[in-house]
């Protein structure tokens, strides 16, 4: 990660010259910039690409419109200079998602959601390994491009394999197994064009291979974990494969395993939220009764004596043994990442420690003075240690 600095405090010091700071400061500002241009051209893209496609509601329409498009923007990435290149890629990549999605819902429509399925999956593997192979042969300035079709065969493949799954109603080991290919693919794909977003996003399907995702449900959203314990393990895992990489990749690609990290920090410290208000039976969605009931067969009694029966031999945490251990963990993760620079973390550390407390004082400790007193009390030694380690670590650093 990028280190921050205050670079008006640096030229007042002495320590940068102003010509210095001025160059910092630019390149920050062209960075970000960048990142708001491409931003707001990809949604637009994407936008206007399915928008057509529901609007126009006609296979043959779709094909020509798209169709269209595609040539328009071929003619201005070929015929026009630099300056224009951004109008050709748009209208290059609209009438590529337009062929894309009208396709597809014309596939599954015509020969319906189990074969359709099937189809995209083939269609969308061959165009996936046509446009990487492209991609890597293609020039530097065509690479947006080219890596915008990546993705779109990406999504081919992708979608035809939800659509697939949904209409066998798959089930058992076979369904964390897809989670985990659908994540491996992700995070590559993010790799290979350098989209720290798509890597990002693969925290979606990595996480639902125990089921912990989010819903929404009338102006309410909301996360579950049925599975916190294990859902931490599995996200603890993940942050620790990221630390261990980070050592022998490239600048690169170590930004890539710092934003995958940060997002199963992330979603670690909500299945702790999780694991903090209710506690968790382990193992009881995956090889127990389960909770809900859509996961049992039986009558509510029925499900009551299995469950029963399942809590005589599980393994069961208590909702206090999370607040205690999350408190713990969000306190030396804070440490750790201010010593190693890792801003993502550590903010990320101060966040949930900010949630944490507001958690507990009204789930727990609202109507408990004593529990402040001891809270506040603790916390000035804690801080004096902190400091004291910190001098320690400057000193040691320091040293020439």
């Amino acid at each position: 990660m990028p280190h921050v600095v205050q670079t008006e405090a640096l030229i007042a010091e002495g320590i940068l010259t102003a010509d210095q700071g001025a160059i910092i400061a630019r390149r920050s500002r062209q960075v970000m910039v960048s990142l708001v241009i491409n931003a707001v051209l990809c949604l637009g893209i994407m936008a206007a690409a399915i928008g057509f496609v529901f609007w126009l509601a006609n296979a043959m329409a779709v094909a020509i419109v798209g169709a269209l498009f595609l040539a328009a923007g071929a003619f201005v990435l070929l015929k026009t200079d630099a300056l224009y290149s951004m109008f050709g890629n748009a209208a290059a990549l609209i009438g590529a998602g337009m062929l894309t999605f009208g396709g597809m819902f014309d596939l599954v429509d015509k020969l319906g959601e189990r074969a359709g399925g099937i189809a995209l999956i083939c269609l969308g593997g061959i165009a996936l390994v046509a446009t990487v192979l492209l991609y890597l042969r293609s020039a530097p300035q065509t690479r947006f491009l080219t890596g915008s079709l990546t993705l779109l065969a990406a999504f081919l493949h992708l979608g035809g394999l939800l659509i697939w799954g949904l209409e066998v109603e798959l089930s058992g080991l076979i369904v964390p197994l897809i989670h985990g290919y659908v994540t491996l693919l992700m995070i590559g794909l993010g790799m290979l064009i350098n989209v720290r977003l798509i890597t990002a996003l693969a925290i979606v399907p990595f996480a639902q291979m125990l089921e912990t995702g989010t819903f929404y449900w009338s102006a309410m959203y909301a996360f579950y974990s049925p599975e916190p314990t294990l859902s931490i393990l599995q996200m603890g895992a993940a942050m620790a494969v990221c630390i261990a990489l980070a050592s022998v990749l490239s600048d690169r690609l170590r930004h890539h395993t710092h934003m995958f990290g940060i997002m199963a920090f992330i979603t670690a410290n909500l299945c702790f939220l999780v694991g903090s208000l209710f506690g968790d039976t382990i193992g009881l969605t995956l090889w127990g009764p389960g909770r809900s009931s859509w996961r049992f067969d039986g009558n509510y009694e029925d499900y009551q004596t299995a469950r029963t029966a399942f809590d005589a031999t599980a393994i069961i945490i208590s909702k206090h043994v999370f607040t205690v251990v999350w408190a713990i963990g969000l306190i030396i993760a804070a440490v750790w990442a201010s010593h190693t620079n890792r801003r993502g973390i550590f903010n990320a550390a101060m966040t949930f420690g900010a949630i944490h407390a507001y958690t507990q004082v009204f789930e727990s400790m609202y109507d408990e003075p004593a529990a402040y007193v001891l809270g506040g009390l603790a916390a000035i030694p804690i801080a004096w240690g902190l400091w004291r380690l910190n001098i320690r670590f400057e000193a040691r650093t320091n040293t020439p």
